[in-house]
């Protein structure tokens, strides 16, 4: 393993906890001696990176540390191609933008080798079926579960019956040919998801609804996994 990749295992392990980790703990994990983990941790630190702590107390890495192009590997290259080749193809307008933009930003700041295989990368996207037409603007859906403000949706069924609800959003779910929000709806009581493109009108409130998305989110999935486990009973 390169130096340079055993910084990158270094960071990305300490990415993964909140809490203080002590050196011997990482340099076990690392597979490294302890003064080899202590002189990483100054290298990290060297450059940019807020990592706090000392020796015998342990380490913790402050969120915000934006990662240096050497530190990306081809196989991450390969991997932000994709993702931003996907996304430009199955999103919407803004969203396709921003990844092609995201993807030319960091191409301009890559070193020339992995520039050139950002460039010639031949993990290729199959444009899929196009997506039906959206009335409301997906960008409007995103802000409102950013902000955690409430939605007012004019709303059309399967059926063609129309309702109004007022719904909590926490997420949007991309599939194959559909996109759906999911949000907690007030009329309902309950978690319901809506397609996007059976959504009529939409407004942003004021109001933000009474609970973090992230929580949304965490509840959401333990009722889809209970369901789950019902089923297969």
């Amino acid at each position: 393993m390169s130096r340079s990749e055993r910084l990158l295992d270094l960071l990305n392990a300490l990415r993964r906890r909140r809490r203080p980790v002590s050196g011997r703990a990482l340099a076990e994990e690392m597979g490294v001696s302890l003064r080899t983990l202590y002189r990483d941790i100054a290298s990290l630190q060297a450059q940019g990176a807020t990592i706090e702590g000392e020796p015998g107390v342990g380490y913790v890495l402050k969120p915000g540390f934006l990662l240096p192009p050497l530190m990306f590997t081809p196989e991450e290259v390969e991997a932000l191609v994709l993702g931003s080749r996907w996304v430009a193809d199955r999103a919407d307008a803004r969203m396709r933008d921003a990844a092609l933009g995201a993807l030319a930003r960091i191409a301009a700041v890559l070193p020339p080798d992995l520039r050139d295989e950002m460039e010639t990368s031949a993990l290729l996207v199959v444009p899929g079926a196009p997506f039906p037409t959206d009335l409301v603007d997906p960008a409007l859906l995103r802000k409102a579960i950013r902000t955690e403000r409430r939605l007012r949706l004019g709303y059309r069924d399967e059926a063609g019956a129309m309702s109004e609800r007022v719904v909590w959003p926490f997420a949007l779910v991309f599939f194959d040919r559909v996109r759906l929000l999911l949000a907690w709806c007030e009329l309902r009581q309950d978690f319901r998801s809506f397609r996007t493109d059976r959504i009529i009108k939409a407004e942003v409130m004021e109001a933000r609804y009474p609970a973090r998305r992230q929580a949304l989110l965490k509840t959401w999935r333990e009722a889809q996994e209970k369901r789950g486990e019902a089923g297969s009973c």
